[in-house]
């Protein structure tokens, strides 16, 4: 009994400073952890990063610090540091092979609340989908498209592919087509086209309408018409202006010719 006693006393004797100074650095370096944490989460508050990303900043700055805390104790009492982060070294490779989709779309996310290339309420076009934005997640963004399907993107291909903004800028060009037929007064139809563009105050004078001439078709003289919008307008503006056209060309003797097919009977 007394030879257990001994041994026990040498243990506290050799471990019991080690083992104190391991705890009081594992409690001071947790308390140091959570103050520098609510003073990173005030620093991103004050330069008003995306509320999105400041969960995961928060989030991992506290883990990566908590590591070290506790290799550091760990380290203080007395156990070879050597083999515990080689073992964390391979969980962390093993995990990274695991997750490899999943940890793409995740810095996917990253990189999109980063540099804003869209927000939510844009209209863009990305993956074959075309739609609103309304989430933006951390993994994945969600659109809606225009009879309201849901569609889930992840954001791995997201920000490493093309994508369109349409609503990113201010002001959009609206461009149509128009034919008159073979033999129509063209100078009678280009003032028929100003006039319907002056008529109508959404479409903007600074940059200028533009109408001209752009081919001889096999049937038709095809006009192009290119006007300046604001972006809210743009459908609106599209869908009138066609049936305008429409109604005034044949009130104003213009014919807008279509494909027709003579047929000859040979007896």
């Amino acid at each position: 009994m007394e030879k257990y006693l001994n041994q026990f006393i040498e243990i506290c004797v050799d471990y019991g400073p080690r083992l104190v100074g391991g705890i009081v650095v594992l409690l001071v370096g947790l308390w140091l952890t959570n103050i520098f944490i609510r003073w990173i989460g005030r620093i991103m508050q004050q330069r008003e990063l995306d509320p999105s990303l400041r969960p995961f900043f928060k989030t991992l700055s506290a883990t990566v610090l908590r590591v070290l805390v506790i290799i550091t104790a760990v380290g203080m009492i007395g156990v070879q540091m050597s083999s515990f982060v080689a073992i964390l070294g391979a969980a962390t490779l093993a995990v990274g092979w695991a997750l490899q989709g999943t940890l793409q779309n995740f810095a996917g996310g990253v990189l999109i609340l980063i540099f804003r290339p869209f927000k939510v309420g844009d209209w863009i076009e990305a993956q074959g989908f075309m739609g609103t934005v309304s989430e933006i997640h951390i993994v994945n963004t969600i659109i809606k498209t225009a009879d309201n399907k849901v569609v889930f993107i992840p954001n791995g291909g997201l920000s490493n592919s093309a994508m369109i903004n349409y609503t990113r800028e201010p002001q959009r060009r609206v461009d149509w087509t128009f034919g008159i037929a073979y033999g129509d007064n063209v100078d009678k139809a280009r003032e028929v086209l100003f006039s319907l563009i002056r008529a109508d105050s959404r479409i903007l004078t600074d940059p200028g309408p533009f109408v001209a001439v752009s081919s001889l078709g096999d049937s038709s003289v095809n006009f192009v018409v290119r006007v300046w919008v604001n972006g809210a307008d743009y459908w609106a503006v599209f869908f009138d202006m066609n049936e305008k056209v429409y109604k005034t060309f044949s009130s104003e003797g213009l014919n807008i010719p279509f494909p027709q097919l003579d047929v000859h009977m040979r007896h």
